[in-house]
């Protein structure tokens, strides 16, 4: 059997290799490293492909949050509405540009953010919503929606984890997750879905003068050169990477798909065990299933993510590693129990299903390349040692 990876980007590396090595020596042999033509023409190719007017790329996730914060004119002190179950780079950015973070619960199905802990978090102060698309599934943008209509609030899709993602609104129509708030965030860090062999980042809106004010942002906050109309950082996504990105978007629906094939397998398998509790795919009341139904679209398994429910995680996180097989605690800590995030205004009793997810939680394998034969021991693995 080959040797199990939490991400095999080696394996997916060789299937698209001579692609991928032209992209990068048309980079050298035009010496057009920062700026260059793979660039804009991966952001149209991604423009196309999301359905969206705007794709703004950046240098990585993280400065995607922060530049389209800075974009919408938020102030200090403003308060931004976030999950307590995500990575921090999501609430790192908010506390930077001294707005002043809000975190609250998510729901124990969907790991997204929980829209009556979102309600009851609101108050005059509140100015944004971050949902993030935890782990490859939309969150709940219906409600989403009309909560930040009803009170005059922006929308920041944090979709690091979620591109190629669809969601489904209770009318019947659908739209990109990253595309569908005022404003949306990516990484293209390695081991995301889509992603790049080094950092990078993109910003998507529809609306046109955001995304003029964003473009500004991302080259020191100029449009003509050495000339600074806005206050600006630099974050540009090089000609190398947008070359490998603009290679790979053709496949990233075939890659999605292939990760929804292997959270089926581990689906099947750990059907019948009591001690399991199983990701579903469900973002909305739309399609409301509990599993991975034959045409799910709104989860791409960026991580597979299982709940053990009889307080073996940390045994089983061991022996899994004990036997070759790589996995992962996203995430060990809470973010409102994280040193640099710790509030008065938070309560424990307020975030119920966080502090039980970080106890249960652990995420397994995830790939394009995971083959049969590797599936079936890492499920026959933790079957054994759950029975």
């Amino acid at each position: 059997m080959k040797k199990i990876q939490m991400v095999d980007l080696q394996s997916q590396y060789q299937k698209i290799k001579e692609t991928v090595d032209n992209s990068i020596q048309e980079v050298l042999n035009s010496s057009t490293y920062i700026n260059g033509p793979l660039v804009k023409e991966f952001q149209e190719d991604l423009e196309k492909y999301l359905n969206v007017k705007h794709v703004i790329p950046c240098a990585n996730g993280t400065d995607a949050l922060q530049i389209a914060m800075m974009g919408l004119g938020l102030e200090q002190g403003d308060e931004v509405i976030t999950a307590d179950f995500t990575f921090a780079a999501t609430v790192e950015v908010i506390a930077l540009l001294k707005l002043t973070p809000v975190l609250v619960d998510v729901d124990a199905k969907t790991f997204n953010i929980d829209i009556e802990a979102l309600k009851k978090a609101i108050t005059p102060k509140t100015k944004a919503i971050v949902p993030v698309h935890l782990f490859g599934q939309v969150a709940n943008m219906d409600a989403i929606l009309e909560i930040a209509k009803e009170h005059n609030l922006f929308v920041i899709e944090d979709n690091a984890q979620a591109i190629g993602a669809n969601y489904t609104f209770k009318n019947g129509k659908q739209q990109k997750a990253g595309t569908i708030g005022n404003v949306g965030t990516t990484s293209f860090f390695p081991s995301k879905n889509l992603g790049c062999y080094g950092d990078g980042g993109a910003i998507f809106t529809n609306d046109d003068a955001l995304a003029h004010t964003i473009r500004g942002i991302v080259n020191h906050g100029m449009y003509e050169r050495y000339y600074h109309d806005v206050v600006g950082v630099n974050s540009r996504l090089d000609s190398i990477q947008a070359g490998v990105l603009k290679a790979k978007l053709p496949l990233l629906d075939g890659y999605c798909d292939a990760r929804r094939d292997a959270a089926r397998f581990y689906n099947n398998a750990f059907a019948n065990n009591p001690n399991i509790i199983t990701p579903t795919a469900k973002s909305n009341k739309t399609r409301n299933c509990d599993t991975i139904c034959d045409v799910c679209d709104c989860h791409v398994f960026h991580q597979y993510t299982l709940q053990i429910t009889n307080g073996k995680r940390d045994e089983l996180h061991k022996h899994l590693l004990a036997n070759g097989i790589p996995n992962a605690i996203y995430y060990p800590v809470a973010l409102h129990s994280q040193k640099a995030y710790t509030d008065a205004r938070y309560n424990e009793e307020d975030f119920p299903v966080t502090n039980n997810l970080i106890k249960t939680v652990i995420s397994l394998p995830m790939h394009t390349e995971l083959d049969k034969e590797q599936l079936t021991f890492i499920t026959k693995t933790i079957t054994d040692f759950l029975k």
